[in-house]
Order: structure tokens, then C-alpha cells, then sequence
């Protein structure tokens, strides 16, 4: 990728850009929520995205990415193989307030990844192990069911 200034993406822009690498920080990090919306696990690198946070949202129990000046960084996966289908399904998935934006990652590498544009922003970071134990099944079940929708073009309905 270009160095410069990180750019920010409509989806359907991105989409159309054909795929690249996804930086994962939430919910898309567990095997179980991959496999249920993409029907199997992509190839994906441990990396992290130094001046942003994983931050706990009011009411969710999936995080949004947030800028973070402190000397925070947000640990997660770098999805690297994932096809022009898949970035739709994930487009479709991801909740409409999100902004798809690039990043530069902890390996100095680029990565888009959602980013959460403000509003219902706890003080307190997102956990992922929190999330495993106490809303992982029941995520991951509802990404199973709705997976085979989104794959076919169809809305959630959820």
C-alpha cells in the first residue's frame, strides 16, 4: 500500500477495490463467528493497531475501534485471504455506523478495518475474554444463522 495518510472508504468503494486485508478487534477474531458468516475460518496474522482502542459500546456487546492518543494499542488478527463474496457478507454484517477506514498496523503494514465513528463510547476497553464467556455462543449461533442469508444476497433478518 501507498504511504500517506490512512484514507477512508465507503463499502461499496471498498468492495469494489477488490480484497486486501481486514484488521479484526472484536467479535470477527473468534473461529466461531468466522465460520458461522464466511463458512470457514480465513488465513489470519496476530497484529495490533497502535493509537486506537477496542472500546466497550453502551448497550452492545461487540466493541467499536476508537482513536486513542494515550499509547494504546488494539490487539486483533489481520484476516489476509479473504475473497470479493466475503468482504460483501462482512459489509452486509457489520452494523450501519461503522466506517470502513485503513490503518496502519503495528507491523507497519496497512489494513481496513470498521471503525466506530463516535456516540455510546464507554470509558472501559471491550474484553475479549469477557465476550467469550459470556456472549460467544449465542453470537456465534446468531452468525450462523444469519451467514447463509447474508452469502445469498439476502438481508439479515434477524
Amino acid at each position: 500500500m501507498e504511504s500517506g495518510e490512512p484514507v477512508t472508504s465507503s463499502r461499496r468503494e471498498r468492495v469494489a477495490q477488490g480484497p486486501d486485508v481486514l484488521f479484526c478487534y472484536g467479535t470477527l477474531q473468534f473461529d466461531a463467528v468466522l465460520k458461522g458468516l464466511l463458512g470457514r475460518i480465513p488465513a489470519r496474522t496476530p497484529v495490533s493497531a497502535p493509537e486506537w482502542r477496542a472500546a466497550a459500546l453502551a448497550g452492545r456487546v461487540y466493541p467499536g475501534l476508537v482513536a486513542y492518543s494515550h499509547g494504546g494499542s488494539a490487539p486483533g488478527v489481520l484476516l489476509t485471504d479473504l475473497t470479493d463474496g466475503e468482504w460483501e457478507i462482512l459489509d452486509a454484517f457489520e452494523d450501519d455506523r461503522y466506517e470502513l477506514r485503513e490503518v496502519v498496523l503495528s507491523t507497519g503494514q496497512r489494513g481496513w478495518t470498521y471503525v466506530w465513528p463516535g456516540g455510546d463510547v464507554l470509558a472501559e476497553d471491550w474484553g475479549a475474554a469477557a465476550f467469550e464467556v459470556q456472549h460467544l455462543q449465542a453470537y456465534a449461533d446468531r452468525c450462523a444463522r444469519i451467514g447463509p442469508r447474508l452469502a445469498a444476497g439476502l438481508p439479515k433478518g434477524e
